[in-house]
């Protein structure tokens, strides 16, 4: 892996002694600031509905049908400064979120000062979650149990583009995981996902730090380095006496640190699409966790997956995509004081097509395959329509 990471490290240093200007790549947050440029107000949305019918030659399973979620987004300009942005999402017709509402001020025309809950940049798709911006139904499995997406948390920092060399930069000060509440919430099987706090009465006992960094010099690539470092949030330190320090040590059991670095790229030239991301968590004082609170959480985990695709009508309105996806995700990499679960160790083959009625409206299939490290295997065919307006 460290010969993997120098080697990409070089590829990164050479390319960008090839500069060449190119627009830099935009979220759905940077879409909308662009939008009430011209409009004040803006309003559109996307959405996306599926339908996942596991298969096997000896057993019959039923099929899931689902409005996966449905997601309004407004952003309002108060004067060429001042612009707030947010997303308001319904998730399987019941639950109601609110994903994105941040105050954007800038501070002259490539910087800008945001504030509010944001998401955090890691990775590719939870910034670029639209259904048409990704290949394949659901969206990549290292963004479920990794990353995870839709990770969003309240915070405030700096965004921008350098003038004088085509990088995007982004640096945020934000709340964290809530890793307990009363019991444990991280675990093996899907890592830090149940931390994820949204924003909704959000614990506060430290900040974290996110930053991330984009490379877009060369024409149809982009490059991203990111990182997020902090330790989880905890109610066990509501009211805790600072004296006291058998309190802090019991305390600090139902915390730990997290260092989680990221890489990816996407490049697109002609009709070829190829794309892929590599993300690593390290996680402290997990034995202590897991022995306070009866989970077993790893001690490291990591994921990345690489997609290939080609648009077969290149050049017309209409776009038919078939692609390839490759992940493989361990959220037991490594463990402490327990056992790693083999099960937890996942790889995906996924077999595609996206079909582009027009801009903004996409039909999907594909086929997945799925095992573990317990051989356990499960196969899937997926379906589902998605929009982006």
């Amino acid at each position: 892996m460290k010969k993997g990471l120098l080697l990409l490290a070089v590829c990164f240093a050479f390319i960008a002694t090839k500069a060449q200007e190119q627009e830099a790549p935009k979220s759905i947050g940077s879409t909308i600031l662009e939008r009430i440029k011209d409009e004040k107000l803006s309003i559109g949305g996307y959405g996306e509905v599926h339908y996942n019918q596991q298969i096997s030659g000896q057993t019959r399973y039923n099929g899931n049908m689902d409005v996966h979620r449905m997601v309004l987004f407004f952003g309002y300009q108060f004067n060429e400064k001042t612009s707030f942005v947010t997303e308001i999402e319904y998730e399987h017709v019941k639950e109601l979120y609110v994903e994105q509402a941040f105050l954007n001020y800038n501070v002259k025309p490539n910087v800008s000062l945001r504030g509010g809950l944001m998401l955090v940049p890691m990775g590719i798709v939870n910034e670029y979650h639209e259904p048409t911006t990704f290949n394949g139904v659901e969206r990549p499995s290292v963004d479920k149990y990794i990353v995870p997406t839709t990770w969003r948390e309240i915070g405030v920092g700096i965004n921008g583009r350098l003038a004088n060399a085509p990088l995007k930069y982004q640096l945020y000060i934000m709340n964290g995981f809530n890793g307990f509440d009363g019991s444990g919430k991280l675990r093996g099987s899907d890592g830090l996902r149940k931390g994820r706090q949204k924003g909704a009465e959000s614990t506060f006992t430290s900040p974290s730090l996110s930053a991330k960094v984009d490379y877009y010099g060369i024409k149809g690539l982009n490059l991203g380095l990111s990182g997020y470092f902090g330790k989880t949030q905890s109610s066990e330190f509501d009211g805790l006496d600072k004296d006291d320090d058998f309190a802090e040590e019991v305390a600090d059991s139902t915390r730990v640190g997290i260092s989680m670095v990221g890489l990816d790229f996407r490049y697109k030239v002609d009709a070829f699409q190829f794309k892929g991301q590599y993300i690593h968590s390290f996680i402290n004082d997990v034995k202590e966790y897991n022995d306070k609170t009866g989970k077993d959480l790893g001690k490291q985990m990591q994921g990345y997956y690489v997609e290939a695709g080609y648009d077969l009508l290149h050049g017309k309105e209409q776009a038919l995509v078939p692609f390839v996806r490759y992940e493989s995700y361990d959220t037991h990499h490594k463990v402490d004081g327990i056992t790693a679960n083999k099960a937890y160790d996942r790889e995906d083959w996924f077999f595609g097509l996206s079909y582009h009625l027009a801009k903004g409206a996409v039909v999907k299939v594909d086929y997945q395959n799925f095992k573990d490290g317990a051989d356990n295997k499960k196969h899937f065919i997926n379906c589902g329509v998605g929009v982006w307006f």
